[in-house]
């Protein structure tokens, strides 16, 4: 049901929450995990800024997701992991519908509804514009 399971983060302790959701989906179905980490524009203009090589910049990027990736490893899923750039929500998302994935799991913030109106939320357009389910994890 659930073998192709991506699994969006960002290095915040939702997405921790939700490792371990995608690590129980995986085992339950045999499946596997893709990790995807989206940076955006402004974040890559202040990454360029904050380091003074390409090198430094995935060094960087790598230790955001080094949690999900130390908790996968002890696990023994078998998963990959994707660097992507551009508006997180639509990044994964199309990520997600074009490679046909069976499930997203993706932490939620735990902003109210008011809020989201407001801002939006990356896993408010997930659920929105996903072609498969996608859990949220608070």
């Amino acid at each position: 049901m659930f073998k192709r399971i991506l699994l969006a983060v960002d290095g915040s302790e939702h997405s921790i929450r939700a490792t371990e959701y995608s690590i129980e989906l995986a085992n339950k179905f045999d499946g596997t995990v893709d990790v995807v980490y989206v940076v955006d524009g402004d974040t890559v203009k202040k990454d360029v800024l904050q380091t003074s090589t390409p090198f430094e910049m995935e060094k960087y990027r790598k230790e955001k997701v080094k949690p999900i990736r130390s908790r996968l490893n002890e696990s023994n899923v078998i998963f990959g992991t994707h660097f992507l750039q551009g508006e997180p929500g639509q990044t994964i998302v199309n990520f997600a519908n074009d490679r046909e994935f069976d499930c997203v799991v993706i932490g939620s913030r735990g902003l109210n509804e008011l809020q989201t109106l407001f801002l939006g939320s990356v896993s408010h357009k997930v659920v929105k514009r996903a072609n498969c389910p996608v859990l949220i994890v608070k």
